[in-house]
């Protein structure tokens, strides 16, 4: 096949793809998406770059190149959306490498364009994701931090719930609060389109917030909108029972799908191994008023996870009578069933445990990272040093061990700085 001929620069691009938490398993479809959408040359010079944001004199200097041809370099995979740039502390350009999901993935299918073939990546992106299953058990299993969360729709809170919703689990106060919104083509449904498999919910509604969306704006990836037509959005979105799932943080987040059950992975992963949790629910489960449910089964229509199911109610009057259950354990707490029952008699209460949440990307990247044994390549974050490469390696062993060994690690290689950074990922993972 072609892209074996070109396959050595692919492959140093999966090794860095998969030193971050949000990697990529190794596959003949990943090397052909890859090849798609970057050259031979330009996967060699991205497996260099780190893993932090870094400027183009970091990135000339591992590239062994000047500063104005890695700009230019840097500047042109910026404006297809392999990497994100953004201003810095005084005014530097700085750029990021976005994961492949949520990522450029993503990012390759949220406009209509025709420098690449869409219609092939589609169907190569459905096998990779949708018919394999690395890539999804990799993205949504590899640790206890998920990547990505449900936000509660809050026209289906009632006024004592409402009171106990803090502001970042608000789908309309991230919106309200971003310093920057972008709305693009759905992914997920732009890539079922090409292979036949596409709902009719709305395809201009895949929403990216803050640095992100400053990003993708002004490279044309998205267009810029502002916070009352995007709650108008959200508000169609809604009407159209879609779920809205954003990045598992608090401050700052980057973007906001708005899921069917049909075409999301998100979703259709909660479908296939929801018992697992592969996304983190909200602090709601729905309960059913079985004296009120008369079995219509409209929440079980639109539950997009498959939680609501159609029991007997056990009635010895009418022994034909079905009432809706709820699987707690599927459940995402989205609170899409609540607002068409036409009896009303379901309603939101919270869960007996607390859902937590990750401050910023910055934690959540931390935090899976140490769950994920990956935590090492944050550290040492220089791709192309010999001295960084030795030492993460030597660390990762390390954080592999078990706790009894991991101390006597430290003791034998008599490092405060290990010691600590040892103590520190353990009371993580508490």
């Amino acid at each position: 096949m072609a892209h074996r001929t070109v396959k050595s620069g692919y492959e140093l691009l999966v090794r860095r793809l998969n030193k971050y938490p949000q990697g990529a398993p190794p596959s003949e479809l990943l090397y052909k998406i890859l090849a798609i959408l970057f050259t031979e040359r330009e996967a060699g010079l991205v497996s260099a770059l780190p893993l932090r944001p870094f400027t183009a004199e970091r990135a000339a200097r591992a590239w062994k190149t000047d500063v104005a041809g890695a700009r230019r370099t840097l500047d042109a995979l910026a404006d297809r959306a392999l990497l994100v740039d953004y201003a810095g502390g005084g005014g530097e350009t700085r750029y990021v490498l976005p994961p492949p999901m949520a990522g450029f993935f993503e990012f390759s299918m949220m406009r209509v364009r025709d420098d690449i073939d869409q219609k092939l990546l589609a169907e190569l992106l459905y096998q990779y994701l949708n018919v394999e299953e690395d890539f999804i058990k990799a993205l949504f299993f590899g640790g206890e931090t998920p990547m990505g969360r449900t936000f509660v729709q809050e026209r289906a809170l009632s006024e004592e719930n409402a009171l106990h919703v803090l502001d970042y689990e608000r789908a309309s106060e991230v919106i309200k609060t971003a310093t920057h919104i972008g709305v693009g083509v759905c992914y997920c449904r732009h890539k079922m389109q090409h292979v036949g498999r596409a709902c009719d919910a709305p395809m201009d509604i895949c929403m990216t917030f803050n640095t992100c969306a400053e990003s993708l704006t002004r490279h044309g990836v998205v267009r810029s909108v502002s916070a009352e037509e995007c709650l108008d959005l959200l508000d169609e979105a809604q009407d159209w029972n879609l779920v809205q799932f954003g990045e598992n943080i608090q401050r700052n987040e980057t973007f906001m799908c708005n899921c069917c059950g049909c075409c999301c992975e998100a979703m259709i992963a909660m479908q296939r191994f929801g018992v697992m949790r592969p996304v983190h629910t909200t602090g709601f489960v729905p309960t059913v008023d079985a004296a009120h449910c008369t079995g219509c089964g409209k929440c079980v229509n639109v539950c997009p996870v498959g939680a609501m199911s159609l029991v007997s109610a056990h009635d010895p009057a009418d022994r034909q009578r079905h009432v809706a259950k709820v699987d707690e354990r599927m459940c995402l707490g989205c609170g899409v069933c609540v607002k068409p029952c036409p009896q009303e008699a379901i309603s939101l209460r919270s869960r007996p445990k607390n859902v937590i949440t990750p401050v910023d990307s910055v934690h959540k990247a931390v935090v899976m990272a140490i769950e994920r044994g990956t935590f090492q390549n944050l550290l040492f974050d220089n791709q192309v040093s010999m001295s960084h490469r030795a030492l993460a390696a030597v660390l990762g062993v390390i954080l592999r061990l078990p706790p009894i060994k991991q101390a006597m690690a430290s003791r034998q290689m008599k490092s405060r700085y290990l010691a600590a950074l040892l103590a520190r990922h353990n009371f993580s993972e508490v």
